[in-house]
């Protein structure tokens, strides 16, 4: 998974690069890798978001959990003025249909990431809060026994 900052450079490279080939001429064809990033980069910004309107428990109590949900929120922002810039770009020099394609690029983009990456993260999200919810029972039954012990050794039954 990536932070934001690195989506976000992700998405205005490949945006660049499309800007470059569709003035330069270039068949939508051509522009598979670009997009294919730029669709990434935006897929891994909306799991993002999603992720920090409800995020795990380990991450809630995190000292910098607002600043990064600033920063997605910034970074999501960002995202949708390339896209629409980039919709009216490639709708002006071709047409409405491309733009359907790489609509349809996108679709099949955030199927794949979240095939692929997002259900790991979504585990390995689980196995954190699984672990820090057993330490915390098991800090609570080691500190109750400390208690029940050093009361039991202040009336002498120890």
């Amino acid at each position: 998974m990536i932070d934001p900052a690195t989506a976000i450079a992700l998405a205005t490279t490949a945006f660049s690069g499309i800007k470059k080939a569709v003035s330069a001429g270039k068949e939508i064809s051509e522009l598979g890798k670009d997009l294919s990033n730029f669709g990434k980069a935006v897929s891994d910004l909306d799991y993002l978001g999603a992720k920090a309107k409800d995020p795990p428990l380990w991450k809630k109590v995190s000292p910098n959990f607002d600043t990064s949900a600033v920063e997605i929120w910034a970074a999501q922002e960002r995202a949708r003025a390339m896209r629409q810039e980039l919709c009216d770009y490639v709708s002006t020099y071709y047409g409405p249909s491309a733009w359907k394609q790489i609509v349809a690029i996108e679709a099949e983009q955030r199927k794949m990431q979240k095939e692929a990456v997002y259900r790991r993260q979504e585990k390995i999200d689980n196995l954190i809060n699984w672990c820090v919810g057993i330490a915390i029972v098991l800090f609570g039954f080691v500190l109750f026994g400390a208690i029940i012990y050093f009361i039991g050794k202040a009336r002498g039954t120890w």
